[in-house]
C-alpha cells in the first residue's frame, strides 16, 4: 500500500524537470568526502583540490590529455562475442549492450595513434568505465593492433592501463590474453622501439602480470593502486598485516618495480621527456589541445 497515491491527491504531477539539473553538477571525493563543483573539478583535469586523490578518467579525457591535438583512432577488430555462452546474474551478451549503451565505445580498449611533444606516438588506453576495464579478447586485440601500429611505422608504444583484471566471463580465453599481448609487445622491443607503460587506477590482475609491467619506462599516477591480487585476499593468505600503502604507486616506486611517479599535470610533460630520450628527438613546442579528432 502506498499513502501518497492512496490517502494523498496529487496536486503536483512533476516537481523538477530532468533537463534544468546537471547528472553531476557535485562529485564527491572518494578519500576526504568534499563534495567538489564539476566544472572546477574539469580545470583540475579530476584531482580533488582539497587532498589531490585522483579520480579516474574517463578514457576520451585520457587521449585528449596525451596527445598534442588532433590524433587518430584505428577500428580494431571484433572478436566473437560471448564464446562460452556465459551468464550468471544475467546474459554476457547483456552486460556488453548495457556497457556500450552507456560508454558509447565496444570495449574497454581504444586505440589511436598522433604526435605527443611532435614525436609520432601510437597509445592504447584501457577504459575501466567499461566493465572495469577487464581484459577480454577485445582487449588482446586492441593491443595486439598497437604493438602492430608501432612495429610497422616505428612509433613509440604507449600503453595506458585501468583493469581489474581479466574477464571471468570469456575464461580460459581472456586468460590466453595474457600470453598474446606479452608476444606482442616483444615484437615492439626487438625492433628497439620504445614501449612506455602508464599505470593508472587501478591497475591489477592479469594486465599487472602481463603487458602493464613490462614497460622500458614505468610511470605511474600518484596513489593509483598497482597490484595483482586484493590485499584483504593477500592478508587473508598470508595472515599478516599488510604495510601501510601497499601497492600503491609510491610504495612500488620505493621497491624499484615504478620508474617514475606523477601527477596528472606533469604527466604530459614527464611522458613527453621520456620519449625525446629513448627515440633521441627533440621534443616540439606543446600545442594547446584540439576539441575535434579524427577516425578511421
Amino acid at each position: 500500500m502506498n499513502w501518497l497515491t492512496d490517502f494523498v491527491r496529487p496536486k503536483v504531477t512533476k516537481v523538477t524537470i530532468k533537463e534544468d539539473i546537471a547528472d553531476n553538477l557535485w562529485i564527491k571525493c572518494p578519500v576526504c568526502g568534499k563534495m567538489l563543483f564539476s566544472k572546477e573539478l574539469k580545470k583540475s583535469m579530476y584531482v580533488c583540490t582539497e587532498c589531490g586523490h585522483h579520480l579516474r578518467l574517463f578514457v576520451d579525457k585520457r587521449l585528449k590529455l596525451l596527445f598534442d591535438g588532433k590524433y587518430t583512432e584505428i577500428a580494431l577488430p571484433q572478436p566473437k562475442e560471448d564464446p562460452l555462452k556465459f551468464k550468471d546474474s544475467k546474459r554476457y551478451t547483456d552486460r556488453l549492450k548495457s556497457y556500450r549503451k552507456a560508454t558509447g565505445h565496444n570495449d574497454a580498449i581504444r586505440v589511436a595513434h598522433g604526435e605527443i611533444g611532435g614525436i609520432p606516438c601510437v597509445v592504447a588506453a584501457m577504459d575501466f568505465a567499461f566493465m572495469g576495464g577487464s581484459m577480454g579478447m577485445a582487449v588482446g586485440e586492441g593491443i595486439v593492433k598497437a604493438a602492430e601500429l608501432s612495429a610497422k611505422n616505428h612509433y613509440p608504444l604507449i600503453i595506458v592501463t585501468a583493469s581489474g583484471g581479466a574477464r571471468m566471463q570469456e575464461g580460459i580465453l581472456s586468460l590466453m590474453q595474457m600470453a598474446r599481448t606479452t608476444a606482442a609487445i616483444n615484437q615492439v622491443k626487438e625492433k628497439g622501439i620504445p614501449y612506455i607503460s602508464i599505470l593508472t587506477d587501478p591497475t591489477t590482475g592479469g594486465v599487472s602480470a602481463s603487458f602493464a609491467m613490462l614497460g622500458d619506462v614505468h610511470i605511474a599516477e600518484k596513489g593509483c593502486i598497482i597490484g595483482f591480487a586484493g590485499a584483504r585476499v593477500i592478508e587473508q593468505t598470508i595472515r599478516e598485516k599488510l604495510p601501510e600503502g601497499f601497492q600503491r604507486a609510491e610504495y612500488l616506486l620505493e621497491h624499484g618495480m615504478v620508474d617514475i611517479v606523477v601527477t596528472r599535470s606533469e604527466m604530459k610533460e614527464t611522458l613527453v621527456k621520456v620519449i625525446s630520450i629513448l627515440t633521441h628527438k627533440k621534443p616540439a613546442i606543446s600545442r594547446p589541445l584540439l576539441e575535434s579528432k579524427t577516425s578511421s
